[in-house]
Formats: structure tokens, C-alpha cells, sequence
């Protein structure tokens, strides 16, 4: 009979890599065709178990194993849309690490499944106000990424959806970054806001006491 979510609740909990990139396609393949899947939320508990273990996927030192907790978790926020809400939590902290990532296509596909969130799951600022904690991750690139995922996040809704004043104040602090791809993520990311918002910025910045010439 074909595979159900008994059948994958068992199975995500498998450790070995082989495995776990063959239950990763079944698992694509199940959410991929709803005509297949008509228990996927039957049971909330075996539902919420899954997407744990799939977050533990994205913390993988196995790259292709991360990658593909993505894509899932990708699938899952594609069928759930808002009902995938509840786990945004839950997800969000794995994916800031992976911005962090040494790879490039795992830094990318974190970044384009927390954009994904903010389209099909919940509003963009619900996500920032969960995505801030990043700005003052250990990692530079994660705390580099997070300044460029607010860029992406301007360039597709523009400052509406956005608490910018909520904002604002990290990308200050992350103007003195010890390293200098944050400095430069962040004043790519306060020219973005600048962009949709003009002078209110400027305003913004001198009264935090960022010199003139700055």
C-alpha cells in the first residue's frame, strides 16, 4: 500500500544519510499530490513530530541532508499555507544558522524558505519580529544573511507590511559589526528602506546619533 504519514513519522527518525535522502523523495513525492495524502493532518501529534524531525534534517553537518529538509519543509509550507503557522517557531532558528551556512546554495534556500513563510504562511512582519533575534547571531554570515534577507523582503512587499522602526535600530548597532560584510549588508539594507521611505531614515539615523557623513 502506498506511503502514509505512519509510514513517515517512522521513517524521518532514521539517522542514516542514505536513508534519510530516500525518505526525503518519498516524502516530496507524498506532499507533491494531494490525492495521496489525505491523512497528513489527520493527527496533529504525528504532524508536529515529522516537522521536528525534519528541522533537526536542516541542523545537519550533511549539506545535501540540509538541503533536502528544505525542500520538504518547502513542500509541507506549500500544502499548509497557513496552517503551517504554529511552526514557524519551531523552524526559524535552524534557518538563521543556515544563512549561515559555508555553502552558498544552503545559505539561499534557507533565505528563499523564510521568504516562502512570509508569503504562504504568515505575514512578513509576524516573521521579522521572530527573524530579529538573528541580527545578534554568533555566526557573521547568519547575521550578514538577515541584513540581506530584509533587502529581498523590501524588494517584494515594499515597506507596508513592515515595522520599520522596529527594525531600524539593528541595522544601526550592525553598522559597527566587527566584520565587514555585515557593515556593508547593513547599509545595503538601510539604502533599501531608504529607498522606500526617504528622508524619514535620515531623520531616524541622526537622532541615533549616526555621524552626518556616515
Amino acid at each position: 500500500e502506498p506511503a502514509g504519514m505512519d509510514y513517515f513519522y517512522e521513517q524521518v527518525q532514521q539517522k542514516d544519510v542514505g536513508r534519510r535522502m530516500q525518505v526525503g523523495q518519498e516524502l516530496l513525492e507524498y506532499l507533491g499530490d494531494p490525492a495521496r495524502s489525505p491523512d497528513l493532518e489527520q493527527d496533529q501529534q504525528r504532524l508536529d513530530k515529522v516537522i521536528d524531525e525534519l528541522t533537526a534534517w536542516v541542523n545537519s553537518s550533511n549539506f545535501k541532508v540540509a538541503l533536502l529538509g528544505l525542500d520538504v519543509l518547502g513542500a509541507f509550507v506549500d500544502r499548509l499555507s497557513g496552517r503551517f503557522k504554529p511552526y514557524i517557531g519551531t523552524v526559524l532558528l535552524p534557518l538563521i544558522d543556515r544563512m549561515g551556512d559555508a555553502k552558498d546554495q544552503v545559505r539561499e534556500q534557507a533565505q528563499n524558505l523564510i521568504l516562502k513563510l512570509m508569503s504562504e504562511a504568515a505575514p512578513p512582519m509576524y516573521i521579522w519580529e521572530r527573524l530579529a533575534v538573528g541580527f545578534k547571531h554568533k555566526n557573521y554570515r547568519s547575521r550578514e544573511g538577515v541584513c540581506l534577507c530584509l533587502v529581498a523582503t523590501l524588494n517584494i512587499y515594499g515597506a507596508q507590511p513592515l515595522i520599520l522602526s522596529k527594525l531600524v535600530p539593528h541595522l544601526c548597532i550592525a553598522f559597527g559589526d566587527s566584520n565587514s560584510q555585515v557593515r556593508d549588508a547593513a547599509i545595503l539594507a538601510i539604502v533599501e528602506v531608504y529607498r522606500h521611505v526617504g528622508e524619514k531614515v535620515r531623520i531616524d539615523l541622526t537622532k541615533r546619533g549616526i555621524p552626518p557623513g556616515r
